[in-house]
């Protein structure tokens, strides 16, 4: 890489929530900049006043902040440096760069459609470049709208992109286009790399439905006599269906994900593996080893597919990765939010609710998963899955009796300890003729204490419900099998 320290920047637009392309190109400009020791930088560019909301804004400070990507310097906003961008713009009419267009868009409109009319493609004719000096400043003194249109000149526009490599766009493919507006305001390209110059950026790392700015971008920044940025492009996102990523794929805003009960880890760890590689086949990773891991040579240029079934699995992954006490700070409000517990429940039973997050989390793929799983923990009473019953349960009257018998081991066992209650529940299986079979036993007893057909180990079960409260389920469960 460059001897420059990098400096980079997610510049998103506050028109709408922080969205998954958004939030992945915030993590690889993060991960440049913490691997090759640089500043990563955000500025919000509000310069659509119609579209723009503090809500929108907020959600973007929120979405980074659950995910953890910090930026490193006083947030810009680019509606504020109106003043620049207009400085700019005269300096490129004093340098030569630009002129001024006195065409109304009614008579762009007009020559537009003659020239569809004629199956021609519309070129703007630079007539307005042609205007004597003294004309220019007739219609400007007397007050006549102008934009500011840039003059592209020949040749070429070509720059090493760090994704795609070497690209090169003939410059008379490229009109001359506006970078002011009638009212003053700057167009996109012309406000970005004004904002880019004056924030030092030494890398633009974007999606790559932005190749087309580049090459009126580095004209500009040769017209402002401004040293080029280097350019990366990262590959777009689409859908398991191979369209790109919108609203018909489900969720695609951050902030979604993060109330669906998926930890921030896993959303960076399925998000860097959008359109990136480590190698080596690996996959799940912290975010400290995918600082360590990144690495430019690493990004795609193929489009990156979401898939929402590998997001959860890779959930499942990072909730096994992380502490006990991390997961309890996260699962403890869900749980509150359920009407299961307070957190500050939770927190005077502490050893007792990690014992229970261990258990829980192994077939948990989500935060929700474990709040399901949780309730038959904390619920007074519980209601029994249909399935389950119609497994477990065949023989109501049978079940039953060998409950009442399991009851009894289970009361008459001195220490309410696995290993104890494993013995005494063996011991009733060779009793009842079951042998090996002891999930006869096993079975009905994890319905009547659950509800469920699947759940931690049995005894790990009878050890978190306490000896009361897994009697008085096998109590209940007997009422209900003998119910008429």
């Amino acid at each position: 890489m460059s001897a420059l320290i990098p400096r980079l920047r997610f510049a998103p637009s506050p028109t709408g929530f922080l969205h998954v392309g958004g939030a992945r190109t915030a993590l690889f400009n993060w991960l440049f900049a913490r691997k090759y020791g640089g500043q990563f930088l955000l500025r919000i560019e509000d310069t659509d006043k119609a579209r723009s909301t503090d809500e929108s804004t907020r959600a973007i400070f929120e979405g980074l902040e659950w995910l953890g990507l910090t930026w490193d310097e006083p947030v810009v906003y680019q509606g504020a440096n109106l003043e620049r961008h207009r400085a700019d713009a005269q300096r490129m009419l004093d340098n030569g760069t630009a002129y001024r267009c006195f065409c109304t868009q009614a008579e762009l409109a007009e020559r537009r459609a003659a020239a569809e009319a004629k199956g021609e493609t519309f070129r703007y004719d630079r007539r307005c470049d042609r205007l004597a000096a003294d004309e220019i400043a007739r219609r400007v003194a007397e007050g006549i709208p102008f934009t500011v249109r840039f003059r592209v000149p020949d040749g070429a526009t070509s720059w090493n992109d760090i994704v795609h490599g070497d690209i090169e766009f003939p410059n008379k493919d490229i009109e001359d286009f506006i970078v002011l507006r009638t009212d003053g305001t700057p167009i996109y390209n012309l406000a970005v790399v004004s904002d880019d110059i004056a924030m030092e950026i030494t890398v633009v790392m974007r999606g790559d439905d932005h190749i087309s700015n580049t090459p009126k971008q580095i004209m500009l920044y040769r017209a402002l006599d401004a040293g080029l940025p280097r350019f990366a492009h990262l590959p777009m996102i689409h859908g398991v269906d191979g369209k790109k990523l919108s609203k018909r794929h489900g969720a695609t805003a951050v902030g979604d994900y993060q109330h669906l009960g998926i930890l921030p880890g896993a959303m960076l760890n399925f998000l860097a593996l959008l359109g990136w590689s480590p190698g080596n086949d690996i996959e799940v990773m912290t975010l400290d080893q995918m600082v360590e891991l990144f690495d430019t040579a690493g990004l795609q240029k193929k489009a990156a597919i979401f898939d929402p079934k590998k997001l959860e699995w890779m959930n499942g992954q990072h909730l096994n990765l992380i502490s006990s006490a991390e997961l309890a700070a996260r699962v403890a409000p869900a749980l509150e939010a359920a009407g299961l517990a307070t957190v500050a429940e939770l927190e005077r039973r502490q050893d007792w609710f990690f014992t229970l997050l261990d258990l829980l989390k192994v077939r948990a793929r989500t935060i929700d998963d474990i709040v399901r799983q949780a309730g038959p923990y904390f619920r007074a009473t519980i209601t029994y899955d249909a399935d389950a019953v119609a497994k477990q349960w065949k023989d109501r009257a049978a079940t039953a009796d060998i409950l009442v018998k399991t009851r009894q081991a289970l009361e008459s066992t001195a220490s309410w300890e696995p290993a104890a209650l494993e013995e005494s529940l063996r011991v009733l299986a060779e009793q009842l003729g079951l042998g090996e079979k002891a999930g006869k036993v096993f079975q009905p007893l994890r319905v009547a204490l659950t509800g469920l057909a699947a759940s931690p180990g049995i005894f790990d079960v009878l050890l978190l419900l306490g000896r009361d409260r897994s009697l008085t389920r096998i109590d209940e469960a007997v009422a209900y099998l003998r119910r008429e």
